[in-house]
């Protein structure tokens, strides 16, 4: 008996303990969390209202981008081919494109400068490569098309930050390209980043939409209708220019602290250099392979796009890039 209610009182123990913490460290906001909205560390988060014309996606020139890229970026010659697609749509659109080159890849990279130089500038990336059996049209063809129409649509527009854009070269070698850029930045040189990664891909059917074995998360749906936007809540002004919009796909934020360990799948892109270097970073995706049954496949094509999810994607995308611009 005695030995019985020793083993309830340890239990028992226990739980409170593991109650008290958690509590703690959700108030502290050292948990990661899944919310509608934007789930924000308090008193870090800026507010912006800002009354700016948002510029409006071409759904015609995103797919047209789509299908130009369908095609396998794995090999030198085919990553080249990629390259030339994107410096002459970035040349049409009125940018100077530059190259940085690293061992094995090239990163492509431009500049549109802002009006205020005490402002850091905003950062906004994709990855150009494949593996070696996929043509990459979600993963990342999404992502590339998604960055040459900020730079169609915000090229041309004064604002206070500077837009920096970049597309990188080996995130399915280990995070090559970006690893090799964030290495070359001069300290506190950035606001932050916004990297996506596969922005393209939906899907309706119950069960169709999986997440990391995080036991914290609590799965807001198990339908992959939303896009997650994920951020570090060390720089959770970051994630305040992403605003939910009725006409456009449901935005779920996580915000989590940099430590990969915790959440290791969440640290899988090339976001994960800006935050490793103690540099604010968002990523953007459809959450991949915990959706999409194409990820890593040869049937990664067009014809799996949700092509109004993808648009309301890149729509969602601009908006917030607008915004911080703008702040």
């Amino acid at each position: 008996m005695m030995r019985s209610m020793r083993r309830l009182w340890i239990w028992l123990t226990i739980l409170l303990a593991t109650v008290l913490l958690v509590l703690v460290l959700n108030w502290q906001g050292i948990l990661p969390f899944w919310s509608t909205g934007l789930p924000l560390v308090p008193g870090q988060a800026r507010q912006i209202n800002l009354p700016i014309a948002l510029p409006k996606v071409n759904p015609d020139r995103l797919l047209a981008d789509l299908k130009a890229l369908e095609f396998n970026r794995y090999q030198e010659d085919d990553r080249q081919q990629a390259r030339n697609y994107i410096v002459q749509a970035l040349e049409a659109a009125g940018w100077t494109p530059q190259q940085q080159s690293f061992s094995g890849g090239v990163n492509l990279y431009a500049e549109r400068t802002g009006t205020d130089p005490s402002l850091k500038p905003v950062l906004l990336g994709a990855h150009y490569d494949t593996v070696e059996s996929s043509l990459g049209v979600d993963d990342n063809a999404t992502g590339v098309a998604t960055v040459l129409e900020a730079a169609r649509l915000l090229g041309s527009q004064a604002t206070p930050r500077t837009l920096q854009l970049i597309w990188f070269d080996l995130e399915e070698e280990g995070l090559l390209g970006s690893k090799a850029f964030v290495e070359s930045l001069p300290p506190n040189s950035l606001e932050g980043a916004i990297v996506l990664d596969m922005v393209g891909y939906a899907c309706e059917t119950p069960g169709c939409q999986t997440y990391p074995s995080i036991s914290l998360i609590r799965p807001p749906t198990d339908r992959g209708n939303f896009l997650a936007v994920i951020g570090d809540q060390g720089h959770a002004d970051l994630l305040t220019g992403f605003l939910s919009q009725a006409d456009l796909p449901q935005m779920l934020a996580l915000s989590i602290p940099t430590l990969g360990g915790l959440a290791p799948d969440l640290v899988r892109s090339d976001h994960a250099p800006f935050w490793k270097k103690g540099i604010g970073a968002v990523l953007v995706t459809d959450t991949a392979n915990f959706r999409n049954p194409h990820y890593h496949q040869p049937s990664d094509t067009l014809e799996t796009i949700d092509p109004d999810f993808f648009t309301g994607s890149a729509q969602l995308v601009i908006n917030a890039v607008a915004r911080l611009l703008q702040s």
